[in-house]
């Protein structure tokens, strides 16, 4: 669309989603603003140069760490694609080269997919998580140790396993190499007991796999932060917006780390691992025995079973949620100033939001909110009195 037309065009628009599934009103929906909106912010940063914090594995003196680099991805990367007039945007839709992995059922959805809109050629799949700063574990401590919480779900980090088959096909070998004397050896892999006696050997295994193969690690999770003063809903004016983004391999790091600190105590108090205490198995755990699980059955049989492994495999957990992460915890991840003072301020919103689009938000009700919004000058004019 010429820079004519778009003035004639009064629909409201996002900045950059020139071609996309959504248009109009489905741009601002609640459940589809928080896609969209990040997606917006992302096309803004590529077009003023500006690159997002990459959250990605490195290895340091021989152990695996998760960087945070500010200078080595940029939004192109990101998209896979270099040209802002070839990119469309399918929203909450399936990521098709991977469809052939799932032995029985439909592939599930993933919050957005970059595709070459001229080649309807598909490039890269990402997860959006959208996030507050400060969260509710860290709004009253100093502006220092402020961070989000996020929270995955069990179709996020399937997705990534099947991101990292992908790259890795042609290693079946190595891979195989590494994974099979672990996961060979486990019958039942929703027997609590079990999982317990071999989840040392699961984790050295994991991060053994990573280390090997850090170099075929993607961009995954598109991870926008937006800043509000404190606990109040404002927005900070000078360092409201920013964005992260998580390989595929750092989002795996992240669950097989906690769940490694959670376990450490439970080996220092059993080096033997003969007899294990029962204590409740981790949701970063059983996410890392999922993986494992997925990772075994793919570069075996090319395939693997998306209930079977993320429906039926419990370990004592309801299987709506994956795992979450508060802010308290995620500080010692996110460790990049850009979570303090973000790049950008509020006032982008003029450039994100256009034609009015702000006008077609439909926040939820909520009392509090509608005191805090429409009530406050009530008490002012008390005070005044």
């Amino acid at each position: 669309m010429s820079n004519v037309d778009k003035k004639k065009d009064s629909t409201p628009r996002l900045y950059g989603i020139e071609s996309s599934n959504r248009s109009g009103h489905d741009l601002w929906g609640k459940n589809q603003f928080n896609s969209t909106f990040p997606i917006s912010l992302a096309c803004y940063m590529r077009d003023k140069n500006i690159l997002p914090v990459y959250l990605s594995l490195a290895v340091e003196k021989g152990k695996i760490t998760l960087s945070n680099n500010d200078n080595s991805l940029t939004v192109d990367e990101l998209f896979n694609c270099s040209k802002n007039s070839n990119i469309h945007f399918d929203f909450e839709s399936s990521f098709e080269p991977y469809k052939n992995y799932l032995a029985i059922g439909k592939l599930g959805h993933i919050d957005v997919i970059v595709k070459n809109k001229v080649t309807n050629d598909y490039l890269r799949p990402l997860e959006v998580k959208l996030t507050v700063v400060p969260d509710n574990t860290t709004c009253e401590l100093a502006r220092e140790k402020w961070a989000p919480e996020m929270v995955i779900r069990p179709d996020a980090t399937s997705h990534a396993v099947m991101s990292i088959y992908h790259s890795l096909k042609s290693r079946k070998t190595d891979a195989l190499r590494l994974l099979k004397p672990v996961a060979s050896r486990i019958q039942e892999w929703n027997n609590s007991e079990e999982i317990r006696r071999n989840s040392g050997e699961i984790i050295d295994t994991l991060k053994k796999f990573l280390t090997q193969f850090i170099t075929f690690q993607k961009p995954f999770i598109l991870n926008p932060i937006w800043v509000t003063q404190g606990q109040s809903p404002m927005l900070d004016p000078k360092h409201a917006f920013d964005i992260f983004v998580w390989s595929d391999m750092a989002l795996c790091f992240l669950f097989i780390d906690m769940a490694e600190g959670k376990l450490i105590p439970v080996i220092k108090n059993n080096k033997k691992r003969l007899e294990w205490p029962d204590t409740p198995i981790s949701r970063q755990m059983r996410a890392a025995v999922r993986m494992l699980r997925a990772l075994y059955s793919l570069f075996s049989m090319n395939q693997f079973n998306y209930d079977e492994i993320y429906k039926n495999i419990e370990l004592g957990k309801q299987t709506d949620k994956e795992f979450s992460v508060p802010g308290s915890q995620m500080k010692k991840y996110i460790t990049h100033n850009r979570l303090i003072e973000p790049i950008l301020p509020s006032k982008i919103l003029r450039s994100l939001i256009q034609n009015g689009g702000e006008k077609e938000l439909m926040p939820e009700r909520r009392f509090d909110a509608t005191i805090y919004f429409t009530a406050a000058h009530l008490f002012e004019e008390a005070e005044e009195s």
